[in-house]
């Protein structure tokens, strides 16, 4: 995706979270247990502070010693919420997305930080709109369907090589294949091949373990662990998805 079009799903998807009703914020999250709606305000917004925090240090700064304040309870944390994500959007649309900036895995550019954070606003607004669905509101909004293809080019190649605990992978899951087809999307097709703990990707169509064929969208929170995998087709053998998803850290 573009610079230009990674900012919109930011700006589109925060604003959605911004707008969650301020009545619905002790609903719990679905997916999330222990979670509510707040929860997932509060948390997204200090992401955002975090990472604006971390772009005005300069791309040596020590990321781990990077600390900003919390966002405050109750109904304000959806006005702090909406003025984080607008002091972001508008650091990030001023920036040079080449422009070197420091990561949690080590150098990068402002462009990864608004991959970064437009997929995290995404996922975390179905995280809210899952809440307020399941207390009796609408229905979650769908996202851009290649940004959600984004999403998981995003997760495969840094989520699941960063975020996968190696050491307790199941056995069943190692040497095995799984392949993931976006039906709305061309060419959204995944080859995720886990071996000796690791998993690497290839952008392929190819027969696996196990396959899993639904929209993008689906596919992503599936594989963010927001959906089931029975949202989807599925072809071979599901517990290797489940097994890979039960030792990564989302």
């Amino acid at each position: 995706m573009t610079p230009e079009l990674l900012l919109e799903t930011l700006r589109r998807e925060g604003n959605r979270l911004a707008q969650m009703p301020a009545d619905a914020l002790d609903a719990p999250v679905p997916a999330v247990p222990g979670w509510t709606l707040e929860h997932v305000v509060r948390h997204t917004g200090k992401v955002h502070r975090w990472v604006s925090a971390i772009l005005d240090a300069g791309p040596s700064v020590d990321v781990p010693s990077v600390r900003v304040e919390s966002l405050p309870r109750g109904a304000d944390c959806l006005t702090e919420y909406r003025t984080e994500l607008d002091a972001l959007v508008e650091r990030l649309g001023d920036a040079d997305p080449s422009t070197p900036a420091m990561s949690f895995v080590g150098p990068a550019t402002v462009g990864w930080w608004m991959r970064r954070q437009a997929h995290e606003a995404t996922v975390h607004r179905f995280d809210a709109a899952d809440a307020v669905h399941a207390a009796g509101g609408p229905e979650p909004e769908p996202t851009n369907a290649e940004s959600a293809a984004d999403g998981i080019d995003e997760l495969t190649e840094l989520q699941l090589v960063h975020r996968v605990k190696h050491e307790v992978m199941a056995p069943h899951v190692t040497g095995r294949t799984i392949h993931l087809h976006g039906t709305e999307v061309a060419d959204a097709e995944w080859l995720l091949t886990i071996d000796n703990g690791r998993v690497t990707t290839e952008r392929t169509h190819a027969k696996a373990d196990v396959a899993l064929r639904g929209s993008a969208q689906d596919l992503l929170l599936i594989m963010c662990r927001r959906r089931p995998t029975s949202v989807v087709e599925t072809f071979g053998d599901v517990s290797i998805v489940e097994g890979l998803l039960d030792v990564a850290r989302f």
